[in-house]
């Protein structure tokens, strides 16, 4: 009997998206070992919950570094009402702006159909949105749209009132970055992740810079987090 629940788990959770798909593995770490297997689910939705316009920024750059480890020869396709991306920033990420796609709507209605269409197309290797807001019914149906396609989906969603049909919630903080010798300038960006819910994973939170064009991890006590408001110790 053991064995046979073992295979059924399993199972579950290649349909999930947890197994590692050929030439289409995230590796991010160490954000990838907190899902089962030890690997980032593919053909997912994550949405993405901010409350600010500093966390919508924050939000942002965190999904560009994310998609830095995936792109690579790939797609991206972005839907948005307003266009916050400045395309030659990529750069920074190790990102080509010629890989990314960016569809203006004029409304929520019309973002979600375009989001939901572009989940289909199996070419893309993951689609972002921005959206107002969105029903359990319409994310259901995005959900149903990844399973097929094993693209991914981040939603990205400001001052949610509901829940959504998503594989992985997460809220995204910026941090205070520290330049390099103490010279001025602008410093590498960093950010405190939170993974607030993850099916069969574990939710935990993590303080992290981009550099070197990878995600490191900063050391836990420096800083503390109270109130959504930072604080550098020491």
């Amino acid at each position: 009997m053991e064995s046979i629940l073992t295979t059924l788990k399993h199972s579950i959770l290649d349909l999930e998206g947890y197994k590692p798909k050929v030439g289409h593995a995230w590796n991010v770490k160490p954000f990838q070992y907190a899902f089962p297997n030890n690997t980032f689910p593919i053909g997912a939705i994550h949405e993405l919950t901010c409350t600010s316009q500093e966390g919508s920024a924050s939000t942002i750059g965190f999904i560009t570094a994310l998609l830095a480890s995936a792109l690579k020869q790939h797609t991206c396709l972005w839907v948005t009402q307003n266009i916050n991306v400045f395309p030659p920033a990529l750069k920074l990420f190790g990102l080509e702006p010629d890989k990314f796609i960016f569809i203006k709507t004029s409304n929520n209605k019309e973002t979600l159909w375009t989001i939901e269409e572009a989940l289909k197309c199996e070419h893309l290797i993951a689609v972002v949105g921005e959206t107002k807001s969105i029903d359990f019914t319409a994310s259901r149906r995005l959900q149903l749209a990844v399973e097929d396609s094993n693209v991914n989906g981040f939603i990205i969603r400001n001052n949610p009132i509901n829940i959504i049909a998503s594989i992985a919630r997460w809220k995204i903080t910026s941090l205070p970055s520290e330049s390099l010798d103490g010279l001025p300038g602008v410093a590498f960006p960093r950010w405190n992740v939170e993974l607030l819910k993850v099916r069969n994973g574990k939710p935990q939170s993590w303080q992290v810079e981009w550099s070197d064009n990878k995600f490191n991890s900063i050391a836990q006590d420096t800083y503390s987090i109270s109130s959504e408001k930072l604080y550098k110790v020491g």
